[in-house]
């Protein structure tokens, strides 16, 4: 009889292993995925770098500095990346061409008495992405964006801020297009 508890105490501490090796293992796997990267994974191993020329305002709206914004906001983003070096067209192996198509204002949320209490700024590019070493188009994608703001308080603010936060966005999309070809 005193076998009995022995197997079955023995058994529970089985059981107890098991179920700590397994949550080992989920955090180990846990923590592997989390540190995996996009970064590089589709980028051609002869490119090393790119030249991001200012984009392009076709939109019509007029928007103060777009252009400039959007440009700068995606240089950036490949700096703080440090996949490809960002240069001038000359040194390049790549390039990234951007046109801005649209940039749309329009009512996103409207309430009950058909008032308009939040808008959205909808930001909409045409990215080509060039390799300029073997002289071929990697991608021609278009990208949109948004970001929504109160019209409420100080409108012009407001509605800035939404386009700053649309053209981070969507220049997260664009660096994430070219590094991982999503």
């Amino acid at each position: 009889m005193d076998e009995e508890p022995q197997n079955h105490m023995s058994n529970k501490n089985l059981q107890l292993l098991i179920l700590r090796n397994a949550v080992l293992i989920s955090i180990l796997i846990t923590l592997i995925s989390c540190s995996y990267s996009f970064t590089g994974a589709s980028v051609p191993p002869h490119i090393n770098s790119v030249a991001i020329p200012l984009f392009i305002d076709r939109s019509g709206t007029g928007e103060l500095d777009v252009s400039e914004k959007i440009t700068n906001s995606l240089i950036q983003k490949f700096n703080d990346d440090n996949t490809l070096l960002v240069t001038d067209r000359l040194k390049a192996n790549s390039i990234v061409e951007g046109t801005i198509i649209a940039i749309k204002d329009d009512a996103a949320v409207v309430s009950g008495n058909e008032t308009i209490t939040r808008r959205r700024i909808t930001i909409n590019i045409k990215v080509i992405y060039k390799d300029l070493v073997k002289k071929q188009t990697i991608f021609e994608r278009n990208f949109s964006n948004y970001e929504d703001y109160s019209v409420e308080g100080d409108l012009f603010t407001s509605r800035q801020k939404a386009i700053d936060s649309a053209i981070e966005n969507i220049t997260e999309d664009i660096l994430l297009g070219v590094v991982s070809n999503w």
